[in-house]
Protein backbone atom coordinates (compact mmCIF):
# COMPACT_ATOMS: atom_id res chain seq x y z
CA UNK A 1 0.00 0.00 0.00
CA UNK A 2 1.67 3.10 -1.17
CA UNK A 3 0.34 5.37 1.58
CA UNK A 4 0.14 2.96 4.30
CA UNK A 5 2.21 4.78 7.51
CA UNK A 6 3.34 1.02 8.36
CA UNK A 7 4.23 0.04 5.45
CA UNK A 8 6.11 2.74 4.92
CA UNK A 9 7.73 2.08 8.65
CA UNK A 10 8.51 -1.53 7.16
CA UNK A 11 10.31 -0.78 4.34
CA UNK A 12 12.26 1.77 6.03
CA UNK A 13 11.08 4.86 4.83
CA UNK A 14 9.99 6.62 7.92
CA UNK A 15 12.10 5.68 10.79
CA UNK A 16 11.22 3.87 13.66
CA UNK A 17 12.59 1.96 16.87
CA UNK A 18 13.07 -1.56 16.01
CA UNK A 19 12.50 -4.42 18.63
CA UNK A 20 12.26 -7.37 16.51
CA UNK A 21 12.04 -8.19 13.12
CA UNK A 22 12.04 -11.66 11.01
CA UNK A 23 10.65 -12.52 7.71
CA UNK A 24 6.99 -11.86 8.24
CA UNK A 25 7.14 -8.95 11.57
CA UNK A 26 7.84 -6.34 12.41
CA UNK A 27 7.71 -4.81 15.42
CA UNK A 28 8.48 -1.22 16.86
CA UNK A 29 8.46 1.28 20.18
CA UNK A 30 4.92 3.03 19.95
CA UNK A 31 5.78 7.27 19.91
CA UNK A 32 3.12 7.47 22.15
CA UNK A 33 3.46 4.55 24.67
CA UNK A 34 0.70 4.19 27.09
CA UNK A 35 2.95 1.97 29.41
CA UNK A 36 6.33 1.54 30.32
CA UNK A 37 6.79 -0.65 27.49
CA UNK A 38 4.46 -0.33 24.61
CA UNK A 39 5.47 -2.49 21.07
CA UNK A 40 3.54 -2.19 17.65
CA UNK A 41 3.60 -5.70 16.10
CA UNK A 42 2.55 -5.44 12.56
CA UNK A 43 2.38 -8.49 10.17
CA UNK A 44 4.57 -7.20 7.12
CA UNK A 45 1.56 -8.36 4.50
CA UNK A 46 -0.69 -5.42 4.54
CA UNK A 47 -4.15 -6.41 5.90
CA UNK A 48 -6.40 -3.17 6.68
CA UNK A 49 -7.96 -4.80 10.19
CA UNK A 50 -9.68 -8.32 11.92
CA UNK A 51 -12.31 -8.12 9.12
CA UNK A 52 -10.39 -8.80 6.55
CA UNK A 53 -8.70 -12.05 7.68
CA UNK A 54 -9.44 -14.96 5.94
CA UNK A 55 -7.61 -18.29 5.42
CA UNK A 56 -5.17 -17.21 2.28
CA UNK A 57 -3.76 -14.07 5.18
CA UNK A 58 -4.30 -15.81 8.78
CA UNK A 59 -0.79 -17.47 8.19
CA UNK A 60 0.41 -13.82 8.57
CA UNK A 61 -1.39 -13.17 11.81
CA UNK A 62 -0.29 -16.50 13.52
CA UNK A 63 3.47 -15.54 12.60
CA UNK A 64 2.08 -12.25 14.84
CA UNK A 65 1.45 -14.04 17.76
CA UNK A 66 4.80 -16.55 17.68
CA UNK A 67 6.72 -13.14 17.47
CA UNK A 68 4.71 -11.31 20.55
CA UNK A 69 5.82 -15.04 22.22
CA UNK A 70 9.55 -13.73 21.31
CA UNK A 71 9.15 -10.54 21.83
CA UNK A 72 8.06 -10.82 25.05
CA UNK A 73 10.72 -12.91 26.27
CA UNK A 74 13.21 -10.62 25.07
CA UNK A 75 12.02 -7.56 27.41
CA UNK A 76 11.66 -9.81 30.18
CA UNK A 77 8.00 -9.89 30.29
CA UNK A 78 6.95 -13.20 29.50
CA UNK A 79 3.79 -14.04 31.03
CA UNK A 80 3.17 -10.07 32.34
CA UNK A 81 1.51 -8.60 29.31
CA UNK A 82 -1.49 -7.65 27.70
CA UNK A 83 -2.18 -7.79 23.89
CA UNK A 84 -4.89 -5.42 22.28
CA UNK A 85 -6.17 -4.89 18.95
CA UNK A 86 -8.28 -1.97 17.34
CA UNK A 87 -10.54 -3.22 14.36
CA UNK A 88 -12.08 0.16 12.87
CA UNK A 89 -12.38 3.43 13.61
CA UNK A 90 -14.66 3.38 16.89
CA UNK A 91 -12.56 0.84 18.06
CA UNK A 92 -9.65 3.75 17.91
CA UNK A 93 -8.23 2.18 14.86
CA UNK A 94 -5.97 5.32 13.53
CA UNK A 95 -3.80 3.15 10.86
CA UNK A 96 -5.89 1.16 8.99
CA UNK A 97 -2.85 -1.94 8.69
CA UNK A 98 -3.41 -4.25 11.05
CA UNK A 99 -1.26 -3.97 14.44
CA UNK A 100 -0.95 -5.55 17.83
CA UNK A 101 -0.36 -3.37 20.91
CA UNK A 102 1.95 -5.39 23.22
CA UNK A 103 1.91 -3.12 26.74
CA UNK A 104 3.40 -3.99 30.22
CA UNK A 105 4.91 -2.55 33.10
CA UNK A 106 2.19 -2.10 35.21
CA UNK A 107 -1.05 -3.55 36.77
CA UNK A 108 -3.95 -3.10 34.27
CA UNK A 109 -7.19 -3.33 35.45
CA UNK A 110 -10.08 -4.89 33.45
CA UNK A 111 -12.34 -3.86 31.49
CA UNK A 112 -9.89 -1.35 29.67
CA UNK A 113 -12.77 1.12 29.11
Amino acid sequence: MNDCLFCKIIAGEIPSEKVYEDEYVYAFKDINPVAPVHVLVVPKEHIACADEVTDKNSGSVAKVFEAIAKIAEKLGIKGSYRVVNNCGENAGQTVFHMHFHLIAGGSFGWPPC
